[in-house]
């Protein structure tokens, strides 16, 4: 029996087996990497995540095993300069090791394709068929997590206008006559919303949501998503649209749907008025000054009129 082939095997079993084991439990420690999980959707995001992370950590860990073998058990002699074998090539292993990434990459990109389908990510195919009044079958909050719909309390949400412009979000509830900047949520409710731009391309993003949706100017986009747990969180614009693109950011907060009615009543009875803007702030003390700043910019958009500036 050749002992150097039986060692080889073992060694080869043995660390198959470990780095497997090392790869899924750092696969699973990048859970805790993410912000915690705020819409139902996010553990789509999450999964997906985790899923990669396994597959880098088994193929980091594999090849640097395979060189660390080579290099104790494969490694010349101290004064040995000769050549080593020639190898013409394995016709065998070049199909294998061809395959196999061809494989990976069409499994990770089916895998990342399906869970776009079902968090209902438009991208540019959907341009063609914007504002689709169909619903959109994407994930859901789990059945024993959604309380029975009342009269005060709906299962679905009226729409929520969500305007984005240079540099500001506004948020409408046409049927409460409701303008804020900033956007309130019932937790464990499906909401619907209403993307538009007044400018440039603008990008819906809630890292806490996992969510992400580009804004097309002179299109509207609905988006759908479930927010599962209460709090606060923020709303950044994930494409860059100008100077003062940074202050382009609004809280965001999930509630209980019985917290969320009452700041529906309460935002309804307070009078328009003019929300502070920090893009505008800003633009006014460069302006005001004698010195030149050096560059031109647009000038920012009016700041939004609401009934609740945050």
């Amino acid at each position: 029996m050749n002992m150097r082939l039986v060692f080889n095997l073992f060694l080869l079993v043995t660390l198959g087996t470990i780095i497997t084991i090392a790869s899924y439990f750092i696969g699973q420690q990048a859970y805790s990497w993410l912000p915690p999980q705020a819409a139902a959707e996010s553990h789509l995001v999450d999964d997906l995540f985790s899923f990669l992370v396994t597959i880098g950590a088994f193929i980091f860990l594999g090849v640097t095993c395979a060189i660390l073998y080579s290099v104790f058990f494969h490694r010349a002699g101290e004064y040995d300069f000769s050549d080593g074998p020639h190898i013409e090539g394995n016709i065998t292993l070049e199909v294998v090791w061809t395959a196999i990434p061809i494989m990976l990459v069409l499994w990770i990109a089916g895998y990342s394709y399906d869970v776009y389908e079902q968090m209902g990510i438009q991208g540019p195919s959907h341009l063609l068929h914007l504002h689709n009044p169909i619903h959109i079958q994407t994930a859901f909050a789990e059945a024993t997590d959604t309380p029975e719909p009342t009269e005060t309390e709906p299962l679905e949400l009226e729409r929520i206008n969500v305007v984005a412009k240079q540099w500001a979000w506004v948020f409408q509830y046409p049927e409460k006559g409701i303008t804020s900047t900033e956007l309130h949520l019932p937790s464990d409710r499906r909401v619907r919303l209403a993307l538009q731009s007044e400018d440039v391309l603008h990008g819906f993003y809630i890292p806490a949501f996992r969510v992400k949706q580009d804004i097309v100017p002179g299109e509207t986009i609905d988006f759908e998503f479930t927010p599962s747990r209460p709090g606060k969180y923020r709303l950044t614009d994930s494409q860059y649209s100008g100077t003062y693109f940074a202050t382009m950011q609004a809280n965001v907060v999930v509630e209980s749907p019985e917290e969320y009615h009452v700041w529906l009543k309460k935002a309804a009875s307070h009078n328009p008025t003019v929300a502070p803007n920090q893009a505008v702030i800003e633009y006014a003390q460069n302006h005001n000054q004698e010195t030149e700043i050096g560059w031109t910019t647009v000038k920012p958009a009016a700041p939004p009129v609401v009934n609740f500036p945050g």
